[in-house]
Formats: C-alpha cells, sequence, structure tokens
C-alpha cells in the first residue's frame, strides 16, 4: 500500500510504522466474514462467518504482520522493510487531523462500503431485507496461527449441535415453560423422565438448580436468543416474538412480554438500572425493518417508551440494525446512518453527524465509542476512525484513525480500549490510551491460535461492535483464549497475558488438564472464567489471577449433567450472584414435538 505523501507517516518515533516482531494477528482472505459464531454450520464452499480470529486459509508464500503485509523475502525483524501498517503516527487525540470529520487530501466519492453494508446486486441497488439463510450440514470452525503462522480452516461432524429446519405454523408463545427444578419433575438428554438431576452429584459439585425446556412454537429455522442478562432476583431472555423473565432461584417464569413481530436486535447488556431497549421489526412480513424500539423493564416485564427509529434520509435502510447501551443512551448504529435515544424516556439526544465520517457501529458500557466509516475515492482502500463520544450529545472527545485500508471489526474492551481490526488477509489488534491516542500493538508468540466468539454467525448484517466472550481486559492487560488445541489425547487450550503497554505476552496459563476455558469478563481483579464441559467433566465457573498461574474453581458443576451442558448450542455463560447459567444461542429442531424437548436454559449454584 503507498499512502499519498500527506498521509504518509514520518519514519521512526511512537506510532511511526514499523515491523513488528513476528506474531501479530492477521484475518482471513476473501470478502469480510459474517458475525462469528464458533462452531456454527456453514455452506458448503462458503468460508466459516468468524471473527476475525476465525481464520481462512493464507495465500502460499505470504508471511504475517500486524502492520501490514510483508513481502516476500523480507526477514522479520523490528527495523525490516515493510509496508505501512494500521498504526498511524498521532501525536494527539486527533494526529494530523483537521478535525473528527475534517475532509483529508484524497477523500472523496463514491462512497467505500461500509461494514455490513448490502451486497452488490439487490434489487435496483436499494433496501433488500438480506436475512441470512440457515445452512444444514456439519458444523465447521475456522482457527487463525498469528504467531509466524498460517491460517487453517477446519470443518467436522458436529452433527449433534446444528440447526436443523422444520416446518411450523404461526407462532404462539405460551405462558409455562418446562421447568424441571432437579427433584425429579422432568428429563435431561439420555435420562428417564423421573430422574432427578442431582442424584448423581458428588461431594464439592454446584447442584442443578434449573433446566429449562422450550415452550415456544417457531418458525421453520428456529430463532436466535438475544440475552440472557440477569436484572436482581430475574433472569431475562428473549427470542422470536417474545421477551420472558425466570427466577434466578428455581426458573419459574415471573413475567412474558409478547411483541407484536420479531425481535431483530439487542444490545449485549442492558443500562444498570435494569431497563433495555430492543428492536422490533414494523411487520410480520418478509418486507417488514428492524425499525420499532422498545423500552423494557427487565425486573417487572413492563413495556415502556415505543417508538419508530428516525430515518434519516431516502437512504437509510433499517433492516439490519445494532444497538448498543453507554448510561442512559442507547445508539443505533447501521450502514451510513446512525441515532441516540435516551433509554428512560426516549427522547432522541443526537442523530447523524455531519461530515464524511458516519459511525455504522458502536460499543457501550462504561464508555460510548463509535466506529466511522469515511468516504475515499477509492472503495478498495477504505478508512475507518473510532471515537469516544460524549453518550448525551453525541459529540466525540477525541477521534483515532487507523491507517488507509485497515476496517475496524470488533471493540474487545472500552475500558481500557482495546480493538480488533482487519485488512484483507490481516488481522491486527490495537489498543489506545485514554485520550484516543496509540497504545500498543499486540503481538503473539508463534504459533498461538486464538479464536474470540463474538455471537451469531447468522447475524450476518447490523453486527454488533461488542459483547464477545473468550477476552478480557484491566488497566494494563489485556486476556485472550487460544483456540483449543486436539493434537493430544484431550481438548484443552491456555490463555495468554498481553502487556498493553508493550503489546507482548506478559504470561501464559493452561486450562485445567483435558478440559478448555473461556475469559467472561473481569472479576474483583481477576480474569471470571467459564471451564467448558466435556462428555463425562462437567463445566463450571472458575477465576484467574492477574499473575497467571492455575485456575482457581468457584463454582464446579457436576459430572452427571456434563452431556446435558455440552448439548446446548452455541451456549451463551453468565455469572452473577453466586450462580451460573447456561443458555442456548439458537433453538431449533426437526419437528414441533423436538422443538418444545429443546433444552433452553439451565442454572447452577451451591
Amino acid at each position: 500500500m503507498t499512502q499519498p505523501p500527506s498521509q504518509q507517516p514520518p519514519q521512526g518515533g511512537f506510532g511511526a510504522p514499523q515491523e513488528p516482531p513476528p506474531g501479530s494477528p492477521q484475518p482471513p482472505q476473501g470478502p469480510p466474514p459474517a458475525q462469528p459464531g464458533y462452531g456454527y454450520p456453514q455452506a458448503p464452499g462458503q468460508p466459516p462467518g468468524q471473527a476475525p480470529g476465525h481464520g481462512y486459509p493464507q495465500q502460499p508464500g505470504q508471511a504475517p504482520g500486524p502492520y501490514g503485509q510483508q513481502q516476500p523475502g523480507q526477514a522479520p525483524g523490528p527495523y525490516g522493510q515493510q509496508q505501512p501498517g494500521p498504526y498511524a503516527q498521532q501525536p494527539g487525540p486527533y494526529g494530523q487531523q483537521p478535525g473528527p470529520y475534517g475532509q483529508q487530501p484524497g477523500y472523496g466519492y463514491p462512497q467505500q462500503q461500509y461494514p455490513g453494508a448490502p451486497t452488490p446486486g439487490g434489487p435496483g441497488g436499494g433496501s433488500s431485507k438480506r436475512k441470512p439463510a440457515i445452512i444444514i450440514g456439519a458444523a465447521a470452525a475456522a482457527l487463525l496461527v498469528i504467531g509466524g503462522g498460517i491460517f487453517v480452516a477446519t470443518s467436522g461432524g458436529d452433527d449433534d449441535k446444528k440447526p436443523i429446519a422444520k416446518e411450523s405454523g404461526d407462532a404462539e408463545p405460551s405462558t409455562s415453560p418446562s421447568v424441571n427444578e432437579g427433584n425429579g419433575n422432568g428429563d435431561g438428554e439420555g435420562r428417564g423422565a423421573d430422574d432427578d438431576l442431582n442424584a448423581g452429584r458428588k461431594a464439592g459439585e454446584a447442584k442443578v438448580l434449573w433446566l429449562q425446556k422450550n415452550d415456544i412454537d417457531l418458525p421453520r429455522n428456529g430463532s436466535d436468543v438475544y440475552g440472557p442478562w440477569v436484572a436482581g432476583d430475574t433472569i431475562v431472555k428473549g427470542m422470536y416474538r417474545s421477551v420472558s423473565g425466570y427466577s434466578v432461584a428455581d426458573g419459574k417464569q415471573k413475567w412474558t412480554l409478547e411483541l407484536p413481530a420479531d425481535l431483530c436486535a439487542a444490545p449485549s447488556q442492558p443500562a444498570a438500572n435494569g431497563k433495555i431497549v430492543i428492536g422490533v421489526e414494523n411487520g410480520t412480513t418478509d418486507k417488514a425493518d428492524c425499525a420499532d424500539l422498545q423500552m423494557i423493564d427487565l425486573s417487572t416485564g413492563k413495556a415502556g417508551w415505543k417508538k419508530s427509529i428516525k430515518q434519516n434520509g431516502t437512504w437509510d435502510f433499517l433492516s439490519d440494525i445494532s444497538l448498543s447501551i453507554s448510561g442512559d443512551t442507547v445508539t443505533v448504529g447501521r450502514t451510513g446512518n446512525s441515532n441516540a435515544y435516551r433509554v428512560s424516556d426516549g427522547k432522541e439526544l443526537f442523530g447523524k453527524p455531519s461530515g464524511i465520517c458516519q459511525p455504522f457501529a458502536f460499543a457501550g458500557g462504561s464508555k460510548l465509542i463509535a466506529a466511522s466509516s469515511c468516504r475515499t475515492d477509492d472503495t478498495g482502500n477504505p478508512q475507518h476512525q473510532i471515537q469516544e463520544l460524549d453518550p448525551n450529545t453525541g459529540k466525540p472527545r477525541w477521534t483515532y484513525r487507523p491507517k488507509r485500508g485497515w476496517e475496524i471489526d470488533r471493540v474487545y474492551s472500552v475500558n481500557p480500549l482495546v480493538v480488533s481490526l482487519k485488512k484483507d488477509k490481516e488481522w491486527s489488534i490495537l489498543s489506545l490510551k485514554q485520550n484516543g491516542s496509540f497504545r500498543s500493538g499486540i503481538v503473539s508468540d508463534k504459533g498461538d491460535k486464538f479464536a474470540p466468539d463474538c455471537g451469531s454467525a447468522f447475524a450476518i448484517f447490523g453486527k454488533s461492535l461488542d459483547g464477545c466472550t473468550g477476552v478480557a481486559a484491566d488497566a494494563n492487560t489485556f486476556y485472550m483464549a487460544t483456540a483449543p488445541d486436539s493434537s493430544g489425547t484431550a481438548r484443552t487450550n491456555k490463555v495468554v497475558a498481553f502487556d498493553l503497554n508493550t503489546g507482548k505476552p506478559k504470561w501464559k496459563a493452561a486450562a485445567p488438564a483435558g478440559r478448555t476455558v473461556k475469559p467472561l469478563r473481569m472479576e474483583g481483579g481477576n480474569v471470571l472464567l467459564y471451564v467448558e464441559s466435556g462428555y463425562e467433566k462437567g463445566g463450571g465457573i472458575a477465576t484467574l489471577a492477574p499473575t497467571g498461574g492455575a485456575p482457581r474453581m468457584l463454582l464446579q458443576h457436576p459430572a452427571s449433567t456434563a452431556e446435558i451442558e455440552i448439548d446446548f448450542y452455541n451456549s451463551k455463560v453468565l455469572y452473577a450472584g453466586g450462580r451460573s447459567f447456561i443458555a442456548s444461542g439458537r433453538v431449533s429442531a426437526r419437528n414441533d414435538k423436538e422443538e418444545l424437548e429443546t433444552k433452553t436454559m439451565m442454572a447452577f449454584g451451591n
């Protein structure tokens, strides 16, 4: 890549393009991937829909490098000659920029494609429904070697976990899900109808508090599950045309809110007071858009304000949106447009900003982070930028622009800010300081493979910027789990800690023997982990000290229910109030009978 002189960073100095140490991440080649769903089925011949960490095969003869593609024949080394990478030199929050929306040399029309933009060939070039089809087939996973290695795509016969198409009539949510309270009132996988889920529990193992089965008649291809979220003593999940709250203690339904149409978007986290804003389609036909917002109190199930998203002109397409909450602000991202509303009363706080750079997605939480795409004169060489916004006004507090060609893919942490970037066949992870200036680029050891889990592979458009698992961060360290290694007698992996000030690995901590672990978040200064189950080993919740070492088990799930635990499809894991919850990320079955026997959520506690 050759940049115009006005955009060419100076050689040397902080943030200048240099050849990084070997071991930088690279993304998959080919078209931009769909939202990742580790282990989701893919169509034959189609690249897996994964995060950058789930890569595609690399072109022969290409060496890795995080800041740019290394040229054949160049020896790796910190001072080797290499094309500029993603980290532009920026002496301050705005670097060499006139402002967050200012014109830069070479920026003009036509507009580049934003991530999640409709693919060419839609009807009349306008809005098409773009509903992703469900592929019937064996599950596939893609793993990435980011430390001086190659991309490896693998697929296998995980037939027990594939979503299966079925015929069904119109869905009618029922009011009382089937709950096994662990006392003999239900059945588990491979168990009799009168089995007690805690009958085989051993000393030191947690209790099965309850096991819930599906109670909703779904459309033929099933439905994604939104959530779960915990608000006080209630755990809430949404699916198809309803949102329901259940007691964390016994799993019994406390409330259900029926929706007029399909639930089509939700933030990864609610507001601190338990309020959430979801997206609901504005009709029940194939032409409906994800254009209506509904506020819900997760503690009570009461519906608050409802309004249609303000459309910013003729070319504002609302078929696919993403939602994020920061403080009392909910943001609505989509291709080339954005809005923000107050969670408490629905008042619009800000809309589409002026200028050539437009947010397409947001990450929420303790800070509001916006990922934007800027119009350029070359659609094949995009310009992205990342900003921290004031959640009340939308005004940027700082702006950082990576080098041309690098696209913002995910935000792994908002505070500290850790961002995933991709460019063609390359993948890079960077961290920024509190003022938005460059902090470091993450560089792994040779041979390490990583596979962050960032959600459903079926959500191709309107992807969220946040909500990934398999990653966590504290003030000075970024933690990321390696992809499972099946080269030995059992699947296992490790957690790698990276120094955010240097980008280099600090230490590695192995999972328990024959197990795999996945960071969920930070908890009390430690890394909170889900220890995944096996067919003869129950999962559990553990913590890992910020100095490394061996994981310490907080909640060991019983081995006697391991087959049930492992059977949850694309599972989502929560830990709150000393209890752990596992929910299916998608519910589907071959027929109505099997659909209503599908296990959807399970809880463990002491």
